[in-house]
């Protein structure tokens, strides 16, 4: 079905289900457009007015919410967010992974204010985490979701399988950090306590995602610290350094510092030995001869795992947030070192970016359509304002791309980033919030 922005914004928002209370009858608290102010010095696409940033991302929003977020055949009050559509996830019967869900969890809360209906699909998508629980922890939700049966039953692949029944630690912090975003965003007096499970959710990820003896993010609560394989290994595209911050102010636990510090030292040791002309990040990292270096292949998915490849696309995105947000600059120079390279490697043009390189900057022979890494490398050009130009021609280029030209992981991507560019993604502990 076809959105338009007029018909969309004047919907009006349906009950999940009998007796629940319309969203509509809680006021979001930073509506959308939040507009943040973002660090000094840090630019927005200047070449539209912020109302026409805005509509561009209500635009995308629409698309991708009626491509991917689907109400559960069974459960009328739950959502989850189909990232299968495309095909594009083994096996075939997957129908909902956790990396996704914590993408819905924090586009449903941003986008408050603007849709009606945010918080009843938050609610519902909350329901769906909660249904489908780690085995290791009933705070943390389990990685893929299947389709069973001869019909419409979504369950957990069973424990004794590795297709999906534990955790991994990119969905757990977007869904721990979309919780605080829910309890800034409509309080915690209802009938889910956004912030005491959010609490819990970063108590459950200190616990099991994060090697407190190197304090290093692991790749899920399925990692044993002494893992001679994985147990030191990190996941460079889970480098979400402004979520680090937001958990230590919620948590009122230092802890979380050493886990930015240690994480920003991976991002200084790879960069500085590894790309020192790129600035990429590999898709793996591990501990090897006492310090930490790209992945060998096949390290845990493909040959590519130690290249700038599907994981790493989205450390663009996620490392400079926090410069955004706060003015940490100990990732300054290695993102500012990145967009340059990017800029020059594609002489300006965003159609040139493709689907992965080599640390030393050499391509990846991959034609795939590469809106998942364009869209970050907007998100970088935002650090510097010679970057103006650029970034206007990769937002161009990133809002001109169809949605139903790109997958599930590209669409999400892009729209988050879209939102981040635009200037409306906050920081739910910031005291000015």
């Amino acid at each position: 079905m076809a959105f338009t922005l007029q018909a969309e914004a004047a919907e009006a928002p349906q009950p999940l289900f009998s007796g629940e209370v319309s969203s509509s009858a809680v006021q979001a608290m930073h509506p959308f457009p939040e507009h943040e102010q973002y660090q000094a010095g840090t630019i927005k696409p200047n070449y539209v007015s912020q109302n026409q940033l805005d509509d561009e991302v209500r635009k995308k929003y629409n698309e991708w919410k009626t491509r991917y977020l689907k109400k559960h055949p069974k459960k009328s009050d739950q959502y989850y967010v189909f990232y299968n559509l495309e095909k594009e996830a083994a096996p075939d019967n997957a129908v909902s992974c956790s990396e996704g869900h914590g993408y819905g969890m924090l586009i449903s809360a941003l986008m408050a204010g603007y849709d009606p209906q945010a918080k009843d699909y938050f609610d519902g998508l909350y329901r769906f985490y909660k249904a489908h629980p780690s085995v290791n922890n009933p705070a943390l939700m389990a990685w893929q979701q299947i389709k069973t049966g001869a019909g419409d039953i979504i369950d957990t692949p069973p424990s004794n399988s590795d297709d999906g029944s534990r955790s991994a630690t990119d969905g757990d912090m977007d869904i721990a950090y979309a919780l605080l975003l829910a309890d800034k965003q409509w309080g915690s007096s209802g009938p889910i306590d956004y912030l005491s499970e959010g609490k819990a959710a970063i108590a459950a990820i200190m616990k099991e995602d994060v090697n407190q003896q190197k304090w290093s993010l692991k790749f899920g609560d399925w990692v044993e610290n002494n893992d001679p394989d994985y147990g030191l290994a990190t996941r460079p595209s889970d480098f979400m350094l402004s979520h680090l911050r937001a958990f230590g102010n919620a948590a009122g636990d230092p802890n979380w510092a050493k886990v930015a510090d240690n994480t920003y030292g991976i991002i200084q040791t790879i960069s500085t030995k590894y790309s020192p002309t790129t600035g990429l990040l590999p898709d793996f990292v591990v501990w090897s001869n006492g310090g930490y270096a790209p992945s060998p292949p096949n390290l845990l998915e493909t040959d590519r795992d130690g290249y700038f490849s599907w994981n790493a696309a989205r450390v663009p995105w996620r490392v400079p947030v926090d410069y955004l947000l706060s003015g940490d600059t100990r990732a300054l120079n290695q993102t500012k070192l990145t967009n340059a390279w990017i800029s020059k490697k594609t002489n300006g043009n965003p159609s040139k970016i493709v689907a992965g390189y080599k640390l030393n900057g050499d391509p990846l022979d991959d034609n795939d359509p590469a809106i998942a890494y364009s869209a970050p490398f907007a998100v970088s050009a935002m650090l510097d304002s010679s970057n103006q130009n650029w970034l206007n021609t990769l937002w161009k280029s990133i809002v001109n791309a169809p949605t139903s030209s790109n997958s599930y992981y590209g669409n999400s991507i892009r729209l988050l980033c879209m939102i981040t560019i635009s200037g409306n993604w906050w920081d739910p502990t910031d005291a000015s919030n």
